[in-house]
């Protein structure tokens, strides 16, 4: 399974994309988690269903001090995610 979600709300600045990948690395998920210029935060998760719906749901709070508003979710072609390991990006 392949899901790209867009994370709005408080999401930069507070350590989400760090805490983010620890999740995905304990998960096991392949992918990787950016800052985007307009103040979101992307990620692109492929894994198991249940563990990308873990880090899906993690996502709706995510770490102390950020402020989650909403949440878009597109599923995505696994080849879309290609590698092995989940890394933080460059913004884009």
């Amino acid at each position: 399974m392949a899901t790209r979600l867009i994370i709005e709300g408080t999401v930069q600045g507070v350590g989400f994309r760090h805490a983010l990948a620890t999740q995905a690395a304990a998960l096991g998920l392949a992918g990787r988690v950016c800052n985007r210029r307009n103040g979101t935060v992307e990620a692109c998760l492929r894994g198991p269903q249940q563990d990308v719906e873990a880090l899906v749901a993690w996502s709706r709070h995510g770490p102390p001090g950020a402020r989650v508003t909403g949440i878009t979710r597109t599923e995505v072609d696994e080849e879309e995610i290609a590698g092995s390991g989940f890394h933080i990006a460059a913004t884009r």
